[in-house]
């Protein structure tokens, strides 16, 4: 059974890789015809974006510090990116830093809020031990929806490694809220 869990746990983190990776080397190839200097920012902050992902694949949590650590260079990319149609609000309480979450669910969840652009990402903790990303509802710019498969892995990775079950509510703004585990517990 133990394997099974396994087994299923990489088929799920498999499935984020690629596609982030594809609108990665996108960007940087407009990056390398408009702004070298621009474009060497942006293989800097892919290489450290890409060496995450590969440790990643050897832990089944992180802690919310090197996940943020993480998101930030995720970040930088998407901001070369979109420009000034994203900008991000973030509030994490320090108390929450060694609390543990899967690797890459931040940016899962960045991920999918992009889709609504342009518009203001927060990402904030708080004091019931959730981290929260949310943004306001808008249409989306483009006719192509996402694939679904970002939360939908997520929620499963959660009901896997922890058991637990993150909480998506779409009102004003679409929220979703992913507990960060104390280990210490």
């Amino acid at each position: 059974q133990a394997e099974n869990i396994r087994n299923q746990y990489e088929v799920l983190k498999n499935q984020l890789n690629p596609h982030m990776l594809f609108n990665s080397l996108n960007t940087l190839r407009s990056l390398v015809r408009e702004n070298q200097d621009k474009a060497q920012d942006y293989i800097q902050e892919l290489s450290r974006v890409l060496r995450y992902t590969l440790q990643s694949n050897e832990s089944q949590s992180v802690s919310l510090r090197e996940e943020m650590e993480f998101a930030s260079a995720y970040i930088f990319l998407l901001k070369m990116r979109f420009e000034n149609n994203l900008q991000f609000d973030i509030q994490i309480a320090k108390s929450f830093e060694d609390y543990r979450l899967p690797p890459m669910a931040v940016q899962v969840l960045i991920e999918n809020a992009v889709k609504h652009k342009p518009l203001t990402i927060h990402i904030v903790t708080n004091n019931e031990g959730y981290l929260s990303v949310s943004n306001d509802i808008q249409p989306k710019r483009t006719a192509a929806s996402g694939t679904g498969i970002g939360l939908v892995n997520l929620a499963k990775r959660y009901r896997l490694l922890f058991k637990q079950d993150i909480q998506i509510t779409e009102d004003k703004e679409f929220s979703v809220c992913i507990p960060l585990i104390d280990e210490v517990q």
